[in-house]
């Protein structure tokens, strides 16, 4: 017998458990997630877990706002915390950006999020150690923070199956299928077929591939992102994290005292398949993140690499999501979330809902066409009006 769905979800990682447990929680249970793997084990569970509302893009800056109250009520909402620790979110950017920096707080703080310009000597204090005499102005974000994705998305699997939702892993979709101009479900690995009223194409990387199967082509890259941690000798006590836009990188506390080290310069980016990469970062990456961090931590006692590892952004050519109907009735494409998608997961997923069940978005200060699939070829990309020099359009 043919397997069928009102909404059929492909992809069970962050975003498409955040859609499923919406969907669900408006009251709409006839949902079926089809994971290839094990949940969350794609690129969920490489993500650094960044909370922060700063962007230029103001419909971006909105979805992370309104997502900041989820994660802090997790535990009521979902029946878990996340693993969310309120440290603050702070950046800091050298002269050549001052301006867009002060132009997208005030962007900000307009659509009501909690930032301010803050002075070095404050993130001195915040961050005993850092460097800051070549931060020219630091923006502030005290309900910032981390989470943990894997955790976040395993939350909304649970929470979305007492309400309803099926799941079914291991169970790889090859194709969409269409017909009559309209896609009415999937083809699986082991030849069987579902049906369904929508298909929710959540698969992150892999979505080009399936969106493929129809002619729809998905303008969706797989960016490598190398993550390297840090002992610095002593356990680092709770600090913000940083986006340091001077030195093009971002550092983030471990709850075990490490460090975390991320890249902020996409001048020059790599792909990869996601299918087939290694999994550890090569040995420039490690010394230009020894080099950074000589400067911005001269201080570290006893600093060595413990150990690196390698995930993949679902990088768009504006690195913001697509989050829309596709060309092809009965397709809905969530993807493209380049790097944005953690902090962002609980907006997107009532967000999606709004989109399936009432057409329009409720979300405040987020105007849902600014992620229509059509932008790209219309020629009216998602960018900030305000960019930062030298750190590309991940803003």
């Amino acid at each position: 017998m043919t397997d069928t769905a009102e909404f059929l979800v492909i992809g069970g990682g962050l975003e498409g458990l955040a859609i499923a447990w919406s969907l669900a929680a408006r009251g709409a249970t006839d949902v079926l997630v089809l994971e290839r793997n094990t949940l969350c084990s794609g690129m969920t569970g490489k993500s650094s877990g960044v909370v922060r509302c700063h962007y230029g893009a103001p419909s971006l800056a909105a979805l992370s706002w309104w997502s900041v109250p989820f994660f802090e009520q997790a535990s009521e909402i979902l029946g878990d915390d996340l693993g969310f620790r309120q440290c603050g979110y702070a950046v800091g950017v050298g002269a050549d950006n001052v301006d867009p920096l002060k132009a997208n707080v005030a962007m900000q703080q307009g659509l009501g999020i909690d930032v301010e310009l803050i002075g070095g000597d404050e993130l001195a204090q915040l961050w005993p150690g850092l460097r800051v005499d070549d931060f020219a102005a630091v923006a502030y974000e005290p309900r910032g923070g981390r989470g943990e994705a894997y955790l976040t998305g395993m939350a909304f699997g649970t929470a979305a199956r007492e309400r309803g939702v099926r799941i079914r892993q291991q169970t790889p979709v090859t194709a969409l299928l269409e017909r009559a101009g309209q896609v009415i479900g999937v083809r699986l690995a082991d030849g069987t077929e579902v049906h369904a009223g929508t298909v929710i194409v959540a698969a992150g990387p892999w979505t080009p591939a399936l969106t493929a199967t129809v002619g729809v082509d998905t303008p969706v890259k797989a960016q490598r992102a190398q993550l390297i941690l840090i002992d610095q000798g002593e356990p680092l006590p709770q600090v913000p994290v940083l986006s340091d836009l001077a030195s093009l990188q971002y550092l983030c506390r471990e709850p075990n005292g490490e460090l975390l080290a991320g890249n902020s310069d996409h001048a020059a980016p790599e792909y990869l398949d996601p299918d087939d990469f290694v999994n550890r970062a090569d040995d420039s990456a490690v010394d230009k993140v020894i080099a950074k961090l000589d400067h911005r931590l001269p201080g570290m006692p006893d600093p060595r690499v413990t150990g690196s590892y390698v995930g993949a952004y679902d990088v768009t050519p504006d690195f913001n999501p697509i989050i829309g109907p596709a060309p092809l009735p009965g397709l809905f494409l969530a993807t493209g979330f380049s790097g944005h998608g953690f902090k962002i997961s609980p907006a997107v997923g009532h967000l999606v809902a709004d989109l399936l069940l009432d057409g329009r978005s409720t979300l405040p200060g987020v105007d849902s066409a600014d992620f229509r699939y059509t932008r790209f070829a219309e020629g009216s990309p998602l960018l900030s009006p305000y960019p930062y020099l030298g750190a590309g359009e991940m803003r």
